[in-house]
């Protein structure tokens, strides 16, 4: 399995858009210009995630997206299977002969259990983890040492 630009760019663009939106709407164009992602293509994505509920959007002078849920309530899985799909990592035609074949033992002992933690790990996230993670590494947890 491998994430798709639709992906990376889409989850890339929701957590600009939570880090900066504080409640307001913010500007597509204002996202695509932080990151460097074509607006035309972000408009694709977003379209995407609005049909699915993760955002809102308001047209219009003082328009744009917000987030339709907190942060807190959002996961990285549901963004990523909004946009990618399934998260399998392999899943295989298994013959319909009698008797377990190689395929299969793979199948359950290999993918299945790569693809049970891949998605164990993208539903405990969510995209206020993301904001928190990206205040940290960045300065701006917002913490104040008085001495």
């Amino acid at each position: 399995m491998k994430i798709s630009t639709k992906g990376r760019y889409g989850l890339r663009a929701l957590l600009d858009l939570a880090v900066h939106s504080r409640g307001e709407h913010v500007p597509l164009s204002n996202i695509a210009e932080r990151q460097n992602i074509s607006e035309n293509y972000l408009e694709q994505v977003f379209s995407a995630l609005r049909k699915a509920g993760i955002i809102n959007s308001v047209k219009g002078a003082q328009g744009g997206y917000v987030l339709a849920d907190r942060a807190a309530e959002i996961k990285v899985g549901t963004i990523l299977r909004v946009l990618e799909g399934d998260l399998s990592v392999a899943n295989e035609e298994l013959p319909q002969e009698g008797g377990v074949s190689i395929q299969e033992c793979i199948q359950v002992k290999v993918w299945d259990q790569m693809t049970e933690r891949i998605n164990e790990l993208v539903d405990s996230l969510t995209l206020e983890d993301l904001v928190h993670e990206y205040n940290v590494m960045s300065g701006h947890s917002g913490i104040m040492y008085y001495i």
